[in-house]
């Protein structure tokens, strides 16, 4: 293990918080490696689904495509290297895929804070402007707002990057189980006031752009609910459910994170401290998929009919080509 006294020209750094867990990694790798290929497989599977049914051609559906897309970007930043860090002996990763890692998952963080945003403006117009909704949000409009997030969360990460890429560094060891931008700062050997002041207004930027239109939309819905009939509160409800859990889930992981980062929380187990960390990451790109999914009948059926066309197809395979092994 390197010492916090490494000379500022390492060209690695040092994830302290793996634990020596003997073959017991072995395990822990297969676990992981479920979860990933689970990830994969279930975003992968309901974009498709997205994609190749028209009658879910609608702004609600894009934005759940750009919401399974971000999942696959961000787990695909986080479990990788995760994986590899898991079997080594030696938890090191070189200074270009450390800041790569940042960026994909600062990126990954600011789109999926904007992407649910967007969604909850969405479920705005959908419940509190029924017959305006189809000329104030189109396909179109929906795939603007996609685009312009995408840059803004890039755009704004790439900002970040470049303040931090150019500190010289008096260590090179992080308490962390992948990079984290804050830390790598903390190592700085010259002045971060500059970073420091970008980094909290980061922070403020990236709460309060997507925090105004979500609290504003269901500011509204909450309204048109207590003053509408019981058809109107069940069709808010089942709408807006998985969205808010989501939202919830993803804030109080943000939270954690930002609070781990930037305070004395020592006196935590260090096991504890893993364990909220890795759930808080993890678990958001697991509850997209199957909660969007579950909750939204439109799109259960049609994940439910693309299994059948499938299994159709697979059986019309095995009686034309392997007519002897049916």
């Amino acid at each position: 293990m390197m010492l916090n006294s490494t000379s500022s020209t390492s060209s690695y750094f040092v994830l302290e918080a793996y634990l020596h867990v003997g073959t017991l990694r072995y395990l822990l790798f297969m676990l992981t490696a479920v979860i990933y290929m689970f990830i994969l497989i279930s975003n992968t599977s309901l974009i498709v689904v997205i994609c190749m049914n028209r009658s879910l051609h609608e702004p609600m559906y894009v934005f759940l495509c750009s919401l399974f897309v971000n999942e696959l970007y961000g787990s695909t930043g986080l479990f990788p290297l995760l994986l590899l860090q898991i079997l080594s002996d030696v938890h090191t990763v070189s200074r270009p895929l450390c800041f790569l890692q940042i960026f994909c998952l600062y990126t990954y963080a600011n789109v999926e804070f904007c992407n649910l945003a967007v969604m909850s403006y969405d479920r705005y117009l959908a419940i509190c402007c029924p017959l305006q909704y189809n000329t104030r949000m189109t396909v179109n409009k929906a795939v603007t707002f996609i685009i312009v997030l995408w840059v803004y969360s890039s755009v704004k990460c790439l900002v970040t990057l470049s303040l931090n890429i150019r500190l010289p560094l008096c260590g090179n060891v992080l308490d962390s189980l992948y990079c984290n931008n804050y830390l790598i700062v903390k190592l700085a050997c010259s002045d971060t006031t500059v970073n420091n002041i970008y980094g909290l207004f980061g922070v403020l930027i990236t709460v309060l752009v997507p925090l105004l239109p979500i609290l504003f939309s269901y500011t509204k819905i909450l309204q048109v609910c207590f003053s509408g009939s019981k058809q109107t509160r069940q069709k808010a409800v089942s709408t807006c459910t998985p969205h808010l859990v989501s939202l919830l889930n993803f804030s109080f992981g943000c939270l954690f994170e930002i609070m781990q980062s930037r305070f004395d929380m020592s006196n935590l187990p260090k096991v504890l401290r893993l364990i909220l960390s890795l759930y808080f990451s993890v678990l958001q790109f697991l509850l997209n998929p199957v909660m969007f999914r579950m909750q939204m009948s439109k799109l259960r059926n049609a994940c439910v009919e693309l299994f059948n066309v499938a299994v159709m197809s697979y059986d019309r395979y095995l009686a034309v080509c392997c007519p002897l092994h049916c």
